[in-house]
């Protein structure tokens, strides 16, 4: 077990699986105690049970970040838990259906939305009512490569909810650091693209459903797009928030950090 986070409570949501659960891994062999948020609560104990057989401290509850009642009682029982929050990682999320605008349900929008774009402001919210009087903090939002606008290259076709709800994060991101650093809370956001796990396979069955060609060919296809020709793996970003969450990047506030295996548009 590592001390770069000893003594330190975080609250990962999403914490059950996939991404959230690598991160809340690494976070327990570097010393922190856990708050697992997620809407399953059989992977949010499943998730808890392995971490105190690591020898850590984690709390599972069952919370949908899109409910502010839900959200409020989550922070509030960590709180009666814990007695302090050091650090948030806004993970929740969901990737919505695979399809143009023109034919995106407007209920489908509005669930990417709720869940990944106002769960974060949620979550960061309400613990910062904590974090604020204490002067200190980390909140790390997860963003993603779709949504990093500004240079013309950003948005992935037929994704169009999920890439407006992840530029939502990266402003979130950039604003909070800016009201907040005065108090010493830093907010930064790590964006990833393809990430080995079970969305990425849906993602990508998805896609090829749609586009009527074979999963292989549709993950060829996606893959011939990065440096390392290779997606990110979940423990890579875990890796990576452990450093966000440490004083190891007690200067790094507001940035989007990206982990994306050297993703690109090809030029041929």
């Amino acid at each position: 077990m590592g001390t770069r986070l000893k003594d330190r409570v975080a609250i990962i949501t999403g914490g059950g699986q996939g991404i959230g659960k690598a991160i809340a891994k690494a976070f327990v062999q570097e010393g922190a105690a856990v708050v697992l948020a997620a809407r399953t609560m059989s992977k949010l104990e499943q998730a808890a049970k392995e971490f105190e057989a690591m020898g850590g401290k984690a709390l599972p509850i069952q919370t949908d970040v899109s409910d502010e009642k839900q959200v409020i009682r989550m922070v509030s029982e960590t709180i009666k838990a814990f007695g302090k929050i050091d650090i948030l990682v806004n993970n929740s999320g969901i990737g919505g259906p695979t399809c143009n605008v023109v034919d995106l349900k407007l209920e489908d929008w509005n669930e990417i939305l709720a869940i990944d774009l106002t769960g974060s402001m949620l979550c960061a919210r309400e613990v910062l009512k904590h974090m604020i009087p204490r002067r200190s903090g980390v909140i790390i939002n997860m963003g993603a490569e779709g949504g990093r606008s500004g240079d013309g290259r950003s948005g992935y076709p037929m994704r169009a909810a999920y890439c407006c709800a992840k530029m939502g994060v990266i402003g979130l991101t950039e604003t909070l650091a800016q009201e907040v650093g005065e108090y010493n809370i830093r907010v930064n956001c790590i964006s990833a693209a393809a990430v080995k796990g079970e969305r990425f396979i849906r993602v990508i069955e998805g896609r090829a459903k749609a586009l009527g060609i074979t999963f292989e060919e549709a993950l060829e296809r996606e893959m011939r797009n990065y440096s390392l020709k290779r997606p990110t793996e979940e423990y890579e970003l875990g890796n990576l928030a452990v450093f966000l969450a440490s004083d190891e990047s007690s200067a790094i506030t507001g940035q989007t950090i990206v982990a994306h295996c050297g993703q690109h548009i090809p030029f041929r």
